[in-house]
């Protein structure tokens, strides 16, 4: 079965460009096989792509940490170079974290580069971002990322982009789709997250949710217990690195900075123990 009419065939050549930052690098879903030692949806999409297909081409410029200008700075030129029949894009949610961000002038940023992503002619995928319940201390964001999703919801439908309105799955409230950091997904998070693309996309794949126990009870002192690792774990350390100006994604490359030939069976792992033997 051949890939959705979604998906335009420029003379033959299909090339998947992902954009964005630590939410398609593949943050949560370790791989110590692959690049920055993870994996992620967009890998798992691009797998699937070309087992539908063979002869799809992928690269994911996203680094974990990066704001919408540095997107726009380091990722949009070279993702324009590479000619992509299929773009991805999630950029701007670690601008809402930020103290001080105006969220009508980053979304004006964001449209320009939407703009010029959609006028490629490629297939361009937009998503809308998680509601994360995390703490009370990030509730005040909750207005921001609103503001954020309504208006990434508008601008797919002025652009012709797919949406993928991740705000609106309820599988995302199991705190196992979510890492320890509580931020980014778990494996089973961009497993399920590649399935939800993919049916977007129209391209046949048999990814499915795994089938859970329900979640264990939890008592008030395990509770109080997690509550302490993750602010001493992930809280201090994110407003240190603010405080300080600092990155996880600093020294940090795209992980497939030019577009690979995916191979149909054993998908990017496969690539990568290929040039290791070679």
């Amino acid at each position: 079965m051949g890939v959705s009419s979604l998906l335009p065939d420029r003379g033959g050549r299909r090339v998947f460009v992902a954009l964005g930052d630590s939410f398609t690098e593949g943050v949560g879903d370790r791989s110590s096989r692959l690049p920055n030692g993870v994996r992620g949806w967009a890998d798992r999409v691009a797998e699937k792509l070309a087992k539908a297909e063979p002869g799809w081409e992928y690269a994911n410029l996203a680094i974990r940490s990066k704001r919408l200008r540095h997107i726009v700075d380091e990722q949009l030129e070279p993702a324009l170079a590479m000619e992509p029949t299929l773009i991805t894009l999630y950029a701007g949610g670690n601008d809402i974290l930020d103290f001080g961000t105006d969220i009508n002038i980053l979304m004006a940023q964001y449209e320009a580069l939407v703009a010029r992503l959609a006028a490629t002619g490629a297939t361009l995928v937009l998503f809308t971002g998680f509601d994360v319940k995390v703490s009370a201390v990030l509730e005040p964001l909750k207005k921001r990322n609103a503001a954020y999703n309504q208006r990434v919801r508008e601008l797919a439908a002025k652009y012709g982009a797919v949406l993928v309105d991740y705000w609106c799955f309820e599988a995302f409230h199991d705190r196992r789709m979510w890492d320890s950091d509580r931020l980014h997904m778990s494996k089973a998070g961009h497993k399920y997250l590649a399935a939800q693309v993919l049916d977007n996309l129209g391209v046949p794949h048999k990814i499915t949710l795994k089938e859970w126990e329900p979640p264990a009870r939890v008592t008030l002192r395990d509770w109080e217990r997690r509550q302490r690792r993750w602010v001493n774990d992930w809280v201090f350390p994110l407003f240190g690195r603010k405080l300080r100006g600092v990155t996880l994604g600093d020294n940090l490359s795209p992980r497939w900075p030019r577009p690979v030939k995916v191979p149909r069976k054993g998908g990017l792992k496969k690539l990568m123990d290929s040039s290791r033997s070679g």
